[in-house]
């Protein structure tokens, strides 16, 4: 148990970086990224390749981040330049991922069993979370940046700030490739961290990266950016206990994806039903508050 909860942490705080990559895209931007799926294998793909290969494990890492920063880079250019809708650009660049990241990788898994990685040897429950807080920092340094701030404007409301001569182009393009970049970042880490990549690794990634988004504003919130960083980076490690936990009692594995689903349909709909039952409740409220006042009238009227 001690071992399951253990592997949870140290797996959920890697996906903490990809959870943050979301994060830019789908609330900072409003741009339902799809790319996801295909720059997680990307960060996977060229760090076992450079790694297996007899490459620094640190430049492979940093290889890989530029190689989700290039893929979103091209998504962003199919949306803004191709003109093509944001979820039609996504799925393009994700399917045209899976082609790139097998010629990449020239077949559909690589092991690295036994070789040094930038994991080997270090104490994850120490280094991780100094990892994930120092990229947490950085991008809440980044958002309060001209650049960081022409990005939220624009996700907010891109005709106002291309009314003070913002190139919300530009913005998009940087926002969704700093969004993949994190991701392979991740991708990266998570093949170094089980000792191999295969072509379907990232299947399903942007639904994971929904859920520790909702999960984490959900319970810790999100009134502001430094503190919906740090929900979304406890989102992924809470997302990732779930799992843990779902498979301790009996889940099966094959399950999980399916589970995913739920938990992020529940995640999404328990705000609404919240707010639907304190409206109910409010106007309950008032109604009864008005039929006082009705029969306080009505009183005073028949003592006169």
């Amino acid at each position: 148990m001690l071992l399951a909860l253990t592997g949870s942490l140290e797996s959920g705080m890697i996906y903490a970086i990809m959870a943050l990559g979301v994060y830019i895209t789908f609330r900072i931007l409003n741009f339902p990224d799809l790319t996801v799926d295909g720059s997680f294998t990307t960060g996977g793909a060229i760090a076992a390749v450079m790694i297996t290969g007899g490459g620094s494990p640190v430049i492979a890492t940093i290889a890989a981040f530029f190689g989700g920063l290039i893929a979103g880079v091209c998504t962003g250019l199919l949306h803004t330049k191709g003109k093509i809708n944001a979820l039609l650009a996504g799925i393009l660049m994700m399917i045209a991922l899976y082609s790139i990241n097998l010629r990449i990788m020239d077949k559909s898994n690589i092991p690295m069993l036994g070789m040094d990685t930038l994991l080997t040897n270090v104490k994850l429950l120490i280094v991780l979370p100094i990892a994930v807080l120092v990229i947490k920092l950085a991008l809440d340094w980044f958002l309060r940046t001209d650049i960081g701030l022409a990005l939220r404007a624009t996700g907010d409301n891109p005709r106002m700030i291309r009314s003070f001569g913002v190139n919300t182009d530009n913005t998009i393009i940087i926002g969704v490739s700093l969004s993949n970049g994190l991701v392979a970042l991740s991708g990266a880490l998570i093949a170094q961290y089980s000792a191999f990549t295969e072509i379907t690794m990232g299947v399903g990634m942007i639904v994971i990266g929904l859920a520790s988004v909702i999960i984490g504003e959900a319970l810790f919130g999100a009134r502001t950016v430094v503190r919906a960083t740090l929900a979304v980076a406890l989102g992924a490690v809470v997302y990732r206990l779930i799992v843990a936990l779902a498979l301790r009692v009996g889940v099966e594995a094959t399950d999980m994806k399916l589970m995913t689903a739920l938990i992020v349909i529940i995640a999404l709909t328990l705000p609404m039903i919240r707010a639907s039952m304190r409206q109910k409740a409010l106007v309950r409220k008032r109604a009864a508050e008005l039929d006082q006042a009705s029969s306080a009238d009505v009183a005073r009227g028949g003592g006169i």
